[in-house]
């Protein structure tokens, strides 16, 4: 289906868009050098009670569940065979390339001991009894996995380069016969790590607010959530670029997309409300404290896109498609954040709030991810062309 696919390369790359994006990961990167020459208390506030702090957060704990884009539409098209969705593959792998391919950074860069870090793939130096060990191990895997997914994208654009058009045809027939086996350890890497995002949470025992303490469920909300922000993010990116490029609406697609996103989001808050109930948590749902309040904004924001998803006329609707995965992927970011950082508790003595380079770095990754993203879709073919999106 390489023919379905093009490259927005008559369009320029040095926009002031892009040019904006480029000077905040240039400050970034002045904060990064920071960290590596001066360490990481020249640049964080971390401390005992807070070892890990917005990077791990943000990088790791949200940044994967919002790269799930790609590990949602494998299983759409391939598990279920839901063909028509194809066309919206080849972005979503690129969206979740980026994303996992900088959580992983982002881990190497909040390791306190970064020269060490090659020791976690070593079987005599591994912690087998830490949770963050499967995580590590399979976010690095699924990079490599995601990689060779998007790599037809590659070949296509090289094959159509001067001198390389017979090297990289068989470089892709030989990569078709085997790209079925990674299409399933891009399935299954995933559901592996997301749920044991979720085992995390169990793992911190009491300093985890009763609200995001639901144990056994844990990792199951970890993977529904997951699932839930990679169609979310899915809608949200294929609505920007339709809207910045002035390219033809993919709003028959995204309808389908929500109707899964309606169906997703009911299951978690079923299980999750259904859980505190059971647990007798109600008590803590109404104890007007920062967590209960985070809980109620939280479940708000899970509420909107269900009521937007449940209208046949609205999930129809371009506009509120889109307002809805926005309030999505801020439901399940939050909910990611209340749980690992905005109501954790360590004890009494410490206290955390992200210093200033912490933030503009977190902001400097994201601004690096978007220019990425446009150079990529304007020089590689990964956008569906337009009839065959349409169709």
């Amino acid at each position: 289906m390489s023919h379905h696919y093009e490259a927005l390369d008559r369009r320029p790359v040095l926009t002031p868009f892009f040019l904006l994006m480029v000077a905040i990961a240039a400050i970034g990167t002045i904060f990064l050098i920071t960290r590596f020459v001066a360490g990481m208390g020249a640049v964080a506030n971390l401390n005992g009670g807070y070892p890990w702090g917005v990077w791990v957060i943000y990088d790791i704990v949200v940044g994967t569940a919002l790269a799930c884009g790609g590990y949602a539409l494998a299983v759409t098209v391939y598990v279920f065979n839901k063909g028509r969705y194809h066309p919206l593959i080849r972005p979503a792998l690129l969206t979740s390339l980026l994303g996992y391919g900088f959580a992983g950074f982002g881990a190497f860069v909040d390791m306190g001991r970064y020269w060490n870090g090659y020791n976690i793939f070593l079987p005599w130096h591994m912690n087998t009894h830490a949770v963050m060990l499967e995580v590590g191990l399979c976010v690095a895997a699924y990079i490599l996995v995601l990689f060779i997914e998007f790599s037809p994208t590659l070949l296509e654009w090289l094959r159509k380069q001067t001198g390389w058009q017979v090297r990289a045809e068989a470089w892709r027939k030989l990569l078709d016969k085997g790209l079925f086996f990674f299409i399933a350890l891009g399935i299954l890497l995933p559901t592996m790590h997301q749920s044991s995002l979720g085992s995390f949470l169990i793992a911190m025992g009491y300093k985890v607010h009763p609200l995001w303490q639901t144990l056994h469920l844990q990792p199951l909300l970890a993977v529904l959530s997951a699932f839930t922000m990679g169609f979310a993010i899915v809608i949200f990116e294929g609505s920007l670029v339709t809207t910045g490029f002035k390219r033809h609406p993919e709003t028959h697609l995204f309808t389908g997309l929500g109707r899964i996103m309606m169906g997703l989001i009911a299951a978690f808050l079923a299980f999750r409300f259904g859980y505190l109930i059971l647990m007798g948590k109600v008590g803590a749902m109404f104890a007007f404290d920062l967590g209960s309040v985070m809980f109620w904004i939280e479940t708000a924001l899970f509420a909107y896109p269900l009521y937007v998803l449940a209208s046949p006329v609205m999930r129809e609707n371009g506009k509120h498609l889109l307002y809805a995965a926005v309030s999505m992927i801020l439901a399940g970011s939050l909910y990611r954040f209340d749980g690992a950082l905005i109501t954790y508790n360590p004890g009494p003595g410490y206290s955390y709030f992200p210093a200033l380079p912490e933030l503009i770095m977190t902001v400097a990754t994201i601004a690096t991810e978007i220019a990425l993203y446009l150079f990529i879709v304007k020089t590689f073919p990964v956008l569906p062309r337009e009839a065959h999106a349409t169709a």
